[in-house]
């Protein structure tokens, strides 16, 4: 008899500073209805519903700000759909980017002020201190991550299928719906691989009979309980925006679940966490640096934030200004309002979506860091 298949499903939620507000103010208020319809859609599916939730910083801010509660309160009554989101039967939050940057194109010194500003949000909002998975913004990671995550106390890290090779010799199946190890620099961290193929046509649109036939076919030969991860965003796109359940990709799920019940299904959501206590992670791979793919670019080199000219440049000066807040913190220490002020606006300004949209959104990475060198020069009659 075959195994069982494992499936975990994976969403991000990320909206920068401000959109979500001006999307809802501009009539667009689908994106903020796709969130609210995620905890909805599971409700009488606790015994099966398996759901990681990668949620940035910006967006929690956003939602448990009272003016935008109170905005859209009639629409979405945000501090409910905060409080669906700590359901333990349904979801497992994993830590990520406060501000959603590529992490690989930060500063280091940013990295680790990213990263503890969201565990600080994350651990008010969902009232817990244990966040066992890392989700890096954009899928963009290097090995080179490793130490800080494990620092922060992430045991496994996801990366996606296509940067992903064999150290241990293993097959195509065992390098794809296995978890695995990675080490760098004698730190190790669970690697736990996204399918590329199956969370592509998760983000278009599919059917649970096609779905589960491309699975079994992928899974065949797995001679181990194999984990199948499938991972988008949450929030866009038509197919998760769509409030029709027969037309959206929640009345595909609900029919998952309703298989899953069944003694015949063999597709089983699985919280990752869980499948790593019952069958661990085997072998050792390698991750080259890398994103998820996008409509346009397969994720080698990062070039969706770094094709043109102005995102270089906009780049080199993030790093230039990085330097000068962390200098100006260490001479005048943390606590200091106008440097503290000055990393807020630096930390904003490396947002993935400053560096995605070619040039059309650079200028908002050059206006924080305006405001970082503004706040700068106020320290100097300090």
């Amino acid at each position: 008899m075959p195994n069982d298949v494992h499936h975990a499903l994976v969403l991000n939620l990320h909206q920068p500073a401000g959109n979500l507000q001006a999307l809802f103010d501009s009539e667009t208020p689908e994106i903020l209805f796709a969130l609210d319809r995620i905890p909805r859609s599971l409700w009488g599916y606790e015994d099966v519903a398996r759901v990681h939730l990668a949620t940035s910083g910006t967006l929690l801010e956003t939602l448990r700000d009272p003016g935008f509660q109170k905005s859209v309160y009639g629409a979405v009554d945000c501090g409910s759909l905060l409080w669906h989101y700590q359901n333990l039967s349904l979801f497992r939050i994993l830590g990520t980017g406060y501000y959603h940057p590529v992490l690989p194109l930060i500063p280091e010194a940013d990295r680790m002020e990213q990263l503890k500003r969201w565990q600080g949000i994350a651990s008010h909002l969902f009232w817990r201190n244990d966040f066992q998975g890392f989700w890096p913004p954009e899928m963009g990671f290097s090995m080179e991550l490793i130490p800080l995550l494990r620092r922060l106390g992430y045991r496994y890290v996801l990366v996606d299928s296509e940067h992903v090779s064999a150290v241990t010799p293993m097959s195509w199946q065992e390098l794809r719906y296995r978890p695995h190890i990675a080490s760098y620099n004698g730190v190790e961290i669970v690697v736990v691989v996204r399918d590329r193929d199956l969370s592509n046509a998760q983000e278009s649109g599919m059917d649970v009979e096609w779905f589960s036939s491309e699975v079994e076919s992928r899974t065949r030969w797995c001679d181990f309980p194999p984990l199948v991860v499938t991972a988008t965003d949450g929030d866009n796109g038509g197919w998760f925006r769509n409030p029709e359940y027969a037309a959206n990709f929640w009345g595909f799920y609900r029919s998952l679940l309703d298989m899953a019940r069944s003694p015949m299904g063999r597709i089983r959501p699985v919280f990752i966490e869980d499948y790593l206590a019952r069958h661990g992670a085997h072998g050792e791979v390698h991750v080259d640096a890398g994103a998820w793919n996008t409509g346009w670019h397969h994720g080698r080199g990062f070039l969706q934030w770094t094709g043109s000219q102005s995102q270089k440049d906009a780049l080199a000066r993030v790093a230039k200004v990085s330097g000068l807040v962390h200098d100006a913190r260490r001479r005048n220490g943390q606590d200091a309002h106008w440097i503290e002020e000055a990393m807020w606006h630096l930390l904003r300004a490396q947002t993935s979506c400053n560096f995605f949209w070619g040039e059309d959104w650079v200028s908002r990475a050059h206006s924080d860091l305006d405001e970082s060198l503004a706040c700068l020069e106020r320290t100097k009659g300090m």
